[in-house]
């Protein structure tokens, strides 16, 4: 039988989603041990999109197989008790054998939020990245629209990163201030290695005035890393949630940044 989770999680505490060697804190080490406790047997957890260290997520997808038969009260509340503090899970439902969390996501969505203002939080301390120069939001938004559609973002992706093919389909890309946090919300089919935040380093920079709206467009067409501006801080993203068909019925429930 192959069981869905929907995860939260606040990565501040991690190395990112996926297993490291002994004695580093991921992700995937924790809930893999806390589903064995509840299955009575050692399970391997794959996940929509891996998160690097210190990026959050309001609604990871992720799946396992299981031959132990428990009522879903069980992956869910049961897996919480065995989960730390900073992970929880939100939702479970039977899906089937076809169903994989990773390869039959259509469409993925990231937050990323920025606090902008002279002081920083200490209640929001790793949940945004703190920037205190004024952002202009709005040319920030502007800019980021050169990026819509299906694109080579060899520049925008991490000298290492390990995709095969760099071309990607962006959906959705939005920025909006809501008082002093700015919203950068994005939405394509999947995601490169450091994309997202290579492309909040971008929009920073814009939004700064540090250079003009059409240097985003310009660094896409460079389709070389090394000419691609400064990576973005992991803290403010959050990987939102995932699009699957609507044969497997996955429940969905983002709740939110509180």
């Amino acid at each position: 039988m192959r069981i869905a989770l929907g995860i939260e999680y606040n990565g501040a505490g991690f190395h990112g989603w996926q297993m490291q060697q002994q004695g580093i804190r991921s992700v995937q080490q924790v809930v893999e041990q806390a589903i064995a406790k509840v299955a009575d047997h050692g399970v391997r957890v794959h996940c929509a999109g891996r998160t690097d260290t210190g990026v959050h997520a309001l609604e990871q997808v992720v799946h396992f197989d299981t031959g132990s038969q428990r009522p879903r009260r069980a992956w869910t509340q049961g897996v919480n008790v065995n989960l730390p503090d900073d992970v929880s899970v939100l939702w479970s439902t039977e899906v089937p054998e076809e169903f994989h969390a990773r390869f039959s996501a259509e469409r993925r969505s990231y937050r990323y939020l920025i606090l902008n203002r002279s002081m920083r939080s200490a209640l929001q301390h790793g949940r945004v990245t703190w920037i205190h120069r004024p952002l202009d939001a709005e040319l920030m938004h502007k800019a980021a629209q050169a990026l819509l559609g299906t694109h080579d973002f060899s520049s925008y992706r991490a000298l290492g990163c390990q995709a095969k093919s760099p071309v990607r389909t962006l959906h959705h890309i939005s920025v909006k201030r809501r008082g002093e946090v700015l919203e950068f919300s994005i939405e394509a089919n999947a995601f490169l290695h450091h994309m997202v935040r290579n492309i909040a380093g971008v929009l920073i920079t814009i939004g700064k005035g540090e250079a003009g709206s059409d240097w985003t467009k310009e660094v896409l067409e460079l389709r070389d890393r090394r000419l691609g501006g400064v990576t973005a801080p992991p803290d403010g993203l959050y990987f939102e949630k995932v699009q699957y068909p609507e044969r497997f019925e996955i429940p969905g429930k983002v709740l939110g940044v509180r």
